[in-house]
């Protein structure tokens, strides 16, 4: 190797370790732009790790990055209606939303218990198989056998099982549109049973 090539090498390998540096020095930037806006509005309603104490508001703990970027930034356009949301994400920007579906994603979800199993056990079946008497199909079908959901679809697993219901019942009625059109048809099948039974076996899921 030419002297030249040695010189032009090194700088490339400065270079690259320089930005390798940067890299944890812009994501603890990140992670504390996030903390400071959580500490400043989320934890109120959802905890200050995502963990939120009443089941009217859900539980962001673990829950997607993307999903939950797409929700703030749906909030914000007026996709997704609701007048406790909307006056939250006023004044922040897409980087904000980026950066607190970061932090909830960080976050370690809680197990919790089930108040009433029978209940939940009616539930798992709906979850997993579905009803082939009423065309339900089963949930696991999209969010998986554990209700991890995917980028696209949302955690369910240990959601309160309230705030579920309340959702579901959205979908219904035709109230919250801004996710899965398909979940309309789903959620109109379901009786009122299936749609508690459903709720309180996922709320157990960790």
């Amino acid at each position: 190797m030419t002297k030249q090539l040695r010189w032009m090498a090194g700088l490339l390998m400065l270079a690259s370790a320089s930005t390798l540096a940067q890299v944890p020095a812009a994501a603890a930037q990140d992670m504390s732009r996030a903390e400071d806006i959580v500490q400043g509005k989320c934890f109120l309603c959802h905890g200050a790790e995502g963990e939120s104490s009443s089941p009217v508001f859900p539980r962001l703990a673990g829950q997607h990055a993307a999903y939950v970027t797409r929700q703030l930034t749906d909030y914000q356009s007026g996709k997704r209606k609701s007048s406790t949301m909307q006056p939250m994400v006023d004044g922040l920007n897409a980087e904000d939303f980026a950066a607190l579906g970061r932090y909830f994603e960080s976050r370690q979800p809680i197990a919790h218990t089930v108040e009433d199993s029978d209940l939940a056990q009616v539930g798992r079946f709906i979850y997993l198989r579905g009803n082939p008497f009423s065309g339900v199909p089963a949930c696991a079908g999209c969010h998986g056998s554990k209700a991890y959901g995917t980028a696209q679809l949302p955690r369910l697993a240990g959601q309160h099982a309230q705030y579920t219901e309340t959702q579901l019942k959205l979908f219904n009625k035709r109230e919250r549109t801004n996710d899965n059109a398909v979940m309309h048809a789903i959620a109109s099948k379901l009786s009122e049973l299936e749609l508690k039974a459903v709720s309180a076996y996922i709320s157990g899921l960790n």
